[in-house]
């Protein structure tokens, strides 16, 4: 049974939902089953089918929804004005939030696991997560670039944008993947983002004359 406890009020659709992601982001895609799914839900067998036709047709619904609700956060940061250095720690404060939290190295897990046997899967994890999130950060990186505060012509803003973001989860997605009982302190995280950010002006501050 799923341990979540949905409102009188919630439809069935979304319980479903909500149950397809605690079971399959605790067992796994290809471990799961729609039988798990629909008692976790406590809905029927039919209720699941009428809106999803496969148990893949839902994880990848579960992807999209997960990596929307995500992706949010760092789109709320707006840039500071003059100020390049603490939009990018806003950034970067952001996203790692995100993907050091337990449902994105979760999912991240899942996905990568079924990736080979599922790759629709796992490009549609790529598409709404990692491709979303950097296009979202090259939105703000543009802005400073107009304002004079970032040089990004050698590479061009999309390409500096993924390069932020790597340089961002590298170690700090690895450690927290690696290691999964352990939970990175705020001064950690505040590490991660510093050096990030230092290595990313390092190579994208415009020359001063």
């Amino acid at each position: 049974m799923s341990s979540v406890k949905f409102p009188p009020t919630m439809s069935k659709k979304d319980r479903v939902a909500i149950a397809a992601t605690e079971v399959f982001l605790t067992h796994g895609f290809s471990a799961a089953t729609t039988d798990m799914i629909q008692q976790a839900a406590g809905v029927s067998k039919a209720t699941v089918y009428a809106s999803w036709s496969s148990k893949e047709a839902l994880f990848s619904a579960v992807i999209e929804q997960q990596c929307a609700q995500m992706s949010l956060r760092v789109q709320a940061i707006q840039p500071t004005k003059d100020n390049v250095v603490r939009t990018l720690n806003e950034l970067g404060q952001a996203y790692l939030a995100i993907v050091l939290s337990p449902t994105a190295l979760a999912l991240f897990r899942v996905v990568s696991a079924e990736a080979p046997r599922f790759p629709a899967l796992a490009r549609t994890f790529w598409q709404s997560g990692p491709v979303t999130i950097a296009a979202i950060v090259a939105e703000r990186l543009a802005e400073a670039v107009a304002a004079g505060e970032l040089d990004v012509q050698r590479t061009g803003v999309s390409a500096a944008a993924v390069q932020f973001v790597s340089l961002l989860k590298g170690e700090a997605q690895m450690e927290c993947l690696m290691h999964p009982q352990s939970v990175p302190s705020e001064a950690q995280v505040e590490r991660w983002v510093e050096q990030a950010v230092g290595t990313f002006l390092a190579a994208f501050s415009p020359e001063r004359d």
